[in-house]
């Protein structure tokens, strides 16, 4: 018998140190572009769209993109926590549909934008030397999102995004340190 794996054996690394395959930020971003040619198309189409009294509804233009961003920002929180989830002799405290589910309670989600990438951020600062992610970046970024999202959608979804890139960035780092463990640390 020979030792050479067969074809139809993986060659792979074994779990706990194969890279995960991380959400494509890029589509998100993508979103909010749209976003903004929506919202350029719906003010040339209408420039006193906004300058009414009272809230308007936006056109489908400016809308449907940043609802689909919006939808995306949360599938992507989705697969970072299902990526948490499934390595090996971790548990991770946040299950993924919790992860999404608390985001649609009232008021709680301003605190859940915080408790989320804080849990996030332990995971990732116990596997790089010295700490590198802090949670908060995340939920501040985040409400920034939201907050200026209510003025400009298109910029809203880019920040969403943003915080989300910082957390993918970190967690990238955390597999990198815990495949390559004698790696320089400093």
């Amino acid at each position: 018998m020979s030792n050479v794996p067969d074809s139809n054996q993986s060659s792979d690394p074994p779990a706990a140190l194969a890279r995960p395959r991380m959400p494509k930020l890029w589509i998100g971003y993508s979103l909010a572009l749209a976003t903004f040619a929506g919202e350029a198309i719906a003010f040339t189409r209408n420039p006193d769209l906004f300058k009414g009294p009272g809230l308007v509804v936006p056109p489908l233009e400016m809308f449907l993109p940043a609802f689909l961003a919006l939808v995306y920002w949360l599938v992507c929180i989705y697969n970072y926590h299902k990526i948490l989830a499934a390595i090996p002799g971790y548990r991770h405290p946040i299950s993924p549909a919790r992860a999404v589910g608390f985001h649609f309670i009232p008021f709680f989600y301003l605190v859940w934008l915080f408790i989320w990438p804080a849990k996030i951020a332990e995971f990732v600062n116990a596997r790089v030397k010295p700490p590198k992610m802090r949670g908060w970046i995340v939920g501040i970024v985040s409400i920034s999102g939201i907050a200026a999202g209510i003025f400009d959608p298109a910029l809203g979804m880019a920040l969403l995004f943003l915080g989300l890139t910082y957390l993918a960035l970190c967690l990238t780092r955390a597999f990198a340190a815990a495949a390559n463990p004698d790696a320089g640390q400093a």
